[in-house]
């Protein structure tokens, strides 16, 4: 009888201890903030003055303009309040970029019916991959209209936007699939043209990081 008396207050004790946990649990994890880190906020380092860089302060997406797969121009100005995506690839690529569009595919998936997520893949073999080229290439990868664009246009200004933009290494293959050199990053840029994060695009939980961290943006912190 003593036992089972000890053991109902035991029962009570935790019944009364649960309010208590959730109170401090809520308290201690509830507020908590997933900050999104704002890159190169002290300007870039350009060792071997390659960018011409002036401003040792907030780097920038630099303005430019291309021409997407519908032979409409599309750029920086598009950027402004909304939150892009970007890579550099082009359609013949014989290795990552199979891989780096089909993980877009997801991103394009998981942003669908949100006008302030959007894609920029942007051609780093501008003189093969043409509006034409590039709107097969998207209709692969059932790209969705309106959201995930493909970018071509001049090779000197993409290469300096890869290079200088988006802090990117990119090397001309000249024609040639194997010889092209770029990264398999994705690069997170908010509304105001400030990188937000890089992300494997051959990295299926770095991907999903990346929606994460997108998501986030959209909602929370910024």
């Amino acid at each position: 009888m003593k036992r089972l008396r000890i053991l109902q207050g035991l029962v009570l004790v935790c019944i009364l201890l649960v309010p208590v946990v959730i109170f401090l649990f809520l308290k201690t994890f509830g507020n908590n903030q997933y900050d999104i880190p704002v890159f190169f906020q002290n300007g870039v380092e350009d060792p071997l003055s390659e960018c011409k860089m002036t401003d040792s302060g907030q780097h920038y997406i630099p303005g430019f303009t291309l021409l997407d797969q519908n032979g409409q121009s599309r750029g920086s100005k598009e950027m402004a309040e909304k939150i892009t995506i970007v890579d550099f690839f082009f359609t013949s690529c014989p290795s990552i970029c199979p891989v780096m569009s089909t993980e877009l595919e997801r991103v394009d998936d998981a942003f669908r019916n949100d006008d302030q997520i959007q894609i920029y893949s942007i051609s780093i073999d501008p003189e093969y991959d043409t509006p034409e080229v590039l709107a097969e290439y998207a209709q692969r990868h059932m790209a969705t209209a309106g959201k995930w664009f493909f970018l071509t246009g001049d090779k000197s200004l993409i290469y300096n936007l890869a290079r200088c933009g988006f802090i990117l290494p990119t090397i001309d293959g000249e024609g040639q699939p194997e010889e092209f050199v770029h990264s398999d990053k994705f690069v997170l840029v908010d509304g105001q043209g400030r990188i937000r994060g890089y992300y494997s695009g051959t990295n299926r939980e770095d991907v999903d990081k990346l929606i994460l961290e997108t998501k986030i943006l959209l909602h929370g912190t910024k």
